[in-house]
């Protein structure tokens, strides 16, 4: 007679935060902002390092918080997928996680949707409230507009 054994269950240790915006501008005009150090820090980060191409870095430092990782896809203007972690961290670092922006055309402008993979679980919460921030951000910014001083601070699951 064997005995019955309960399913197994597995904790998720890993995470994915999805948003998306929609901007009135052109996917064309929007692809700046991911690939540019002038567009990139008019909607988030007060200093950025970014070379463009597979491989190429992605440095991003958002109050005080050091993302880095490296472009891993480029495909003007349709999308771009880095490697993110906070250098320095041992739960996520540098490169550990993957966004994807994923530009097309909408109604006259351009949904952008962002898909942010391989975090752990207890950064979720953190990472969905930045991509809901940083997101409006960009919004504003990719439709001309200047978004103002940014307020953010993080909180210590971003850090």
């Amino acid at each position: 007679m064997t005995e019955h054994q309960p399913p197994r269950r597995t904790v998720p240790t890993e995470a994915a935060a999805t948003a998306s915006i929609d901007i009135a501008a052109a996917p064309e005009e929007v692809f700046a902002y991911l690939v540019t150090v002038k567009g990139m820090l008019a909607w988030m980060g007060q200093h950025a390092v970014l070379d463009p191409t597979p491989g190429g870095e992605f440095s991003v430092d958002i109050d005080g918080v050091p993302v880095r990782g490296r472009y891993l896809v480029v495909d003007p203007p349709h999308q771009v997928v880095v490697s993110w972690g906070h250098a320095g961290s041992t739960d996520l670092p540098a490169g550990r996680s993957r966004v994807s922006f994923t530009l097309t055309p909408h109604e006259g402008g351009t949904r952008v949707v962002v898909n942010h993979t391989g975090l752990p679980t207890h950064y979720l919460g953190g990472h969905r409230r930045g991509w809901d921030h940083f997101l409006a951000r960009l919004r504003l910014a990719g439709a001309g507009h200047d978004p103002g001083p940014d307020p953010w601070f993080p909180g210590e699951q971003e850090r």
